[in-house]
């Protein structure tokens, strides 16, 4: 069989390529082919050869060589970055591959609001510890959100309507918004009458949120309608809001898992049942370019069922 003359005809995807394209790679992440080799436990005769075939075999120069440095030329820039991401790819998918069968194992960092992390993040953090017991688990409670990359989070549990973003992200389930006041100033509210009346209640805001004093409500038959309240007292944390409604403190919204337990056991009662708040949703958010490995994704699952559970 005859040899191909032009380098494209030679099977650039076979694979010596493809390990080509991990030599030339570590190559330009570690700026030397002795630390390349370092890298890839092969000698630093073989690194050079090989992309110096590369080279050869492709009739161009990807860098240039002094005593001191190596540098990328235009080619070798353009070639860098397609192969780092072929690279990031292929260890995605192996990394996906072994979630399949490998147990989880290290230690998962994950965040979440302080109140969805006391009422189901923390539940589930200790079922996961019962079935995985070789994992380690840190958890950062703050109604503040944390940058995952910075803070060397794996996995963060976001509350409400997730902002404009790049990062990969998984909805877990939603939850309902309810309008609640303990029993004593709850008689004061009318459950025949609409919204309206409420404006003129003390009110607990929950500073944390975006707009925590306007609120539109939606009855059955589709009729919607705004209320903004003056807030008495403002709270930076959906805890203490809590706790100030129910000592009495004023009417507040808060989200349906915050309050099931005072509802069931009468602390507190939902005011205007038959109006509805917007809904929000549970999500899961990765960082950008991070591999899942199986405690994350085993984690995430577990979560899910417990929400599902709970529902």
């Amino acid at each position: 069989m005859p040899m191909a003359n032009n380098p494209r005809d030679a099977g650039p995807l076979d694979l010596a390529n493809l390990k080509r394209l991990a030599y030339f790679a570590a190559v330009v992440e570690t700026g030397s082919f002795t630390a390349a080799a370092d890298r890839l436990g092969i000698t630093k005769a073989v690194v050079s050869q090989q992309v110096a075939r590369l080279e050869r075999e492709f009739r161009t120069t990807l860098l240039t060589r002094t005593t001191r440095r190596l540098a990328l030329t235009d080619a070798g820039q353009a070639f860098y970055e397609r192969c780092a991401r072929i690279l990031r790819e292929a260890a995605v998918a192996f990394d996906e591959l072994a979630d399949v069968s490998v147990e989880p194992a290290g230690t998962l960092r994950l965040t979440a609001p302080f109140d969805y992390g006391l009422a189901m993040v923390v539940p589930a953090v200790v079922e996961f510890s019962r079935r995985h017991p070789q994992c380690r688990v840190e958890m950062a409670l703050s109604d503040q959100p944390l940058d995952l990359l910075s803070n060397e989070v794996e996995l963060a549990v976001r509350v409400g309507w997730l902002a404009d973003s790049q990062l990969p992200a998984r909805r877990i389930g939603s939850f309902e918004q309810k309008l609640v006041a303990a029993p004593a100033l709850a008689r004061q509210v009318d459950a025949a009458a609409g919204p309206e009346q409420l404006a003129g209640l003390p009110f607990v805001a929950n500073a944390a949120l975006k707009e925590p004093r306007r609120w539109v409500f939606e009855a059955g038959d589709g009729r919607r309608q705004a209320v903004e309240f003056a807030a008495s007292i403002s709270l930076d944390a959906t805890p203490a809001v809590l706790a100030a409604v129910s000592l009495g403190a004023g009417v507040s919204v808060l989200p349906d898992y915050t309050v099931a337990q005072a509802l069931a056991e009468g602390r507190l009662v939902q005011l205007l049942p038959g109006w509805t708040l917007p809904s929000g949703g549970i999500h899961a958010v990765y960082p950008a370019s991070r591999f899942r490995p199986a405690k994350v994704a085993r984690f995430v699952d577990l979560l899910g069922e417990l929400h599902a559970a709970r529902a």
